[in-house]
């Protein structure tokens, strides 16, 4: 065993806050940047554009979760890794990104008759350069997730982000289309490829047949199978959109499917990410693990219930000024999604608990069940278009809202309760603000332009939120202590 792949239990609180910190933060850099980019280009392409590559991604997007296998998941669980069972799992990440390349490649001519659209060749042909850039960084990246050096890896991110906006615009405004976004998704794994690689400072070594990675491997792939599961339940709507009423509509659907699940997505991944390794660490400490589970899932509910309350009042002027005017029929699809991302906000987290329990079969048999429910949501919506695919989907989630969480902490240490206390006083807290703004709006009315309507709805909520939630529901001592934690200077422990 190699003494720097070791994580220390000593000041794991602390470490576990200023990590998250950094996360936070980075995760907020990140999405402002992708917002940036996001809004920058919805003007400069048109709906066809975003979904003549959707028609894409929404296929290949099934390979990408091969190109981990799961195997960053389990280097993280892990509680003892050595050396060459990194370099193993190195090697396997590596030959399932080059055989997931050729398979795009060889996907290129279905797509291009499944839609008839001859333009997909040559993008689905492009997009197979990615598989090998992102396959070649899982074990890196992980290994960093490991010894929670979350500030560095989130430097990276932001970086090989910004560089893929600044090419992906710079083409758009050569007027290249469609392929601005092609080039974009390349080169940003491209550049955190090369990162990661200078920063981890690990170079792996030879394959070995005895470096008795079985299990892990059977873990990765029960979480990749579980992945796929879920991915084909989540994206299949836009791939029926996408043959049956055409890339204008998928465009339509896909850029405000994005735009509503943007920053919960980015909030999950930020607190998820540090507090997986944490609770990882935690296997053998039941109350620990208990506690840490329940800040950061009050944490990431915290925020995602009022913006998702916020993103559903207010709908019309989000997509104006975010989108702009050819936009606007995005309007209904963005706000009858809203309950779908609000459950997720309350579902998502629980994956934590259960993969850092080691759990995987639970979570696998989670998704078989749910699965066939939210296809034939989409099935039954498909008819009636866009807006009936996203009603449809959203009352799919809703109705399986309760029996997800009951399945997910049954036998654990976490109760229902424990739940229904975490997110009782954030909702009711994001239920009163968004009363406040909705009757500020009403009374004002349409004064001024979209943007100065949503910075004083957005501010009247967000004074409203935080007064209900620190000081009438009690929750600022939640706060005070991760802020304690953040300003502490325990010192790091080597890995």
């Amino acid at each position: 065993m190699f003494p720097f792949l070791e994580s220390s239990m000593k000041d794991l609180k602390a470490k576990t806050v200023r990590s998250g910190f950094a996360k936070l933060c980075g995760q907020a850099a990140g999405f402002m940047l992708r917002f940036a980019s996001f809004i920058v280009m919805a003007r400069l392409l048109d709906p066809k554009d975003f979904g003549l590559v959707a028609m894409v991604t929404a296929v290949t997007g099934l390979y990408g979760l091969f190109t981990s296998a799961g195997l960053s998941t389990a280097t993280i669980q892990r509680p003892v890794i050595s050396y060459g069972q990194l370099s193993a799992l190195f090697w396997v990440n590596l030959l399932v990104g080059v055989i997931l390349a050729f398979a795009c490649i060889l996907t290129a001519p279905v797509l291009v008759k499944f839609y008839d659209e001859p333009r997909l060749f040559w993008v689905t042909v492009a997009v197979a350069a990615g598989f090998i850039f992102n396959s070649a960084a899982v074990q890196h990246s992980a290994l960093m997730q490991r010894q929670l050096r979350f500030i560095a890896l989130t430097l990276i991110e932001i970086l090989s982000q910004l560089v893929g906006f600044v090419v992906g615009v710079g083409m758009a405004v050569a007027d290249l289309g469609y392929w601005a976004l092609v080039a974009a998704s390349i080169v940003s794994p491209a550049v955190f490829l090369i990162c990661v690689w200078s920063v981890a400072q690990w170079i792996p070594g030879p394959p070995r047949r005895d470096a008795e990675i079985g299990l892990m491997l059977r873990f990765g792939g029960t979480l990749t199978l579980n992945s796929v599961v879920a991915y084909v339940a989540y994206n299949l709507e836009k791939v029926l959109l996408g043959r049956f009423w055409g890339p204008d509509i998928l465009g339509l659907y896909g850029r405000a499917y994005q735009l509503i699940i943007m920053p919960t997505e980015n909030l999950n991944s930020a607190v998820g990410g540090v507090t997986f390794s944490a609770l990882s660490r935690l296997q053998d400490d039941p109350e620990r693990l208990r506690r840490y589970f329940l800040k950061g899932y009050a944490l990431v509910n915290s925020l995602t219930l009022p913006i998702t309350a916020f993103s559903a009042l207010f709908a019309d002027d989000i997509i104006l000024t975010c989108l702009g005017p050819k936009w606007m029929d995005a309007a209904s699809i963005f706000r009858l999604l809203t309950p779908t991302v609000m459950i997720f906000g309350v579902i998502n987290p629980l994956a934590w608990l259960l993969l850092a329990l080691g759990l995987y079969g639970r979570n696998l048999r989670i998704a078989l069940v749910v699965s066939p429910l939210i296809i034939t949501a989409y099935v039954v919506g498909l008819p009636f278009g866009p807006n009936g695919v996203a009603f449809a989907y959203s009352a799919a989630m809703t109705l399986w809202l309760v029996p997800h969480v009951l399945w997910c902490v049954h036998g654990t240490v976490i109760s229902p309760w424990h739940l229904v206390l975490a997110v009782s006083r954030p909702f009711l807290s994001a239920v009163v603000a968004a009363a406040f703004a909705f009757g500020a709006r009403k009374y004002i009315g349409d004064w001024a332009s979209p943007l100065l309507r949503l910075i004083f709805d957005g501010g009247v909520m967000a004074i409203t939120y935080l007064t209900m939630l620190l000081f009438v529901m009690g929750e600022n001592n939640l706060y005070i202590d991760i802020f304690r934690e953040l300003l502490s200077r325990g010192r790091a422990e080597p890995y």
